[in-house]
């Protein structure tokens, strides 16, 4: 049996507002956009989430939103906001549905994307996972509690600036 990670970073959000707190930033217009590019990307690929575990923040959330996805299980997580790539492994681990789509943010999710798949993809922006960077990752396993570092087969990558040309 396989699982499927959809592992994406937050789309671009706003500066306009410097009274906001961090975690209250919203989505610019690029950001919207990007967005809605990155679920057609999926979408036209069939890579559909079933579970979304995703950071609280609202760029996060604006960020799922704005994707028009569905899937059975969505759960927002304080532990994603800002997470380490430990921390992100251990709520990955928690996960129960075969497909999981994971919003974040970097640098942690930099750090996540280059631990958990065997060989990164040839693409010169993967490793600094620029905002709404999504990576579709394969796993060889039946429980996301058997997840390990450098196991995941990496199906697909991609970033907004190269679906909007």
């Amino acid at each position: 049996m396989t699982r499927t990670l959809i592992l994406t970073r937050h789309a671009k959000s706003s500066w306009n507002d410097f009274s906001l707190d961090d975690h209250d930033r919203p989505l610019n217009n690029r950001g919207r956009k990007s967005a809605l590019a990155v679920a057609a990307w999926l979408r036209n690929n069939g890579w559909l989430p079933d579970e979304v575990l995703s950071s609280t923040s609202t760029r996060t959330r604006e960020t799922w939103d704005r994707m028009g996805l569905r899937a059975d299980k969505v759960s927002f997580h304080r532990a994603l906001y800002h997470a380490g790539s430990e921390d992100m492994l251990m709520e990955l681990s928690s996960a129960t549905e075969p497909a999981v789509l994971m919003l974040g943010h970097n640098p942690g999710i930099a750090a996540f994307a280059s631990r958990i798949v065997r060989q990164a993809p040839d693409h010169p922006r993967f490793h600094d996972y620029p905002t709404c960077a999504t990576t579709v990752i394969r796993f060889d396993i039946d429980d996301w509690a058997h997840v390990q570092w450098h196991s995941g087969i990496v199906q697909g990558f991609t970033i907004p600036r190269e679906l909007l040309e």
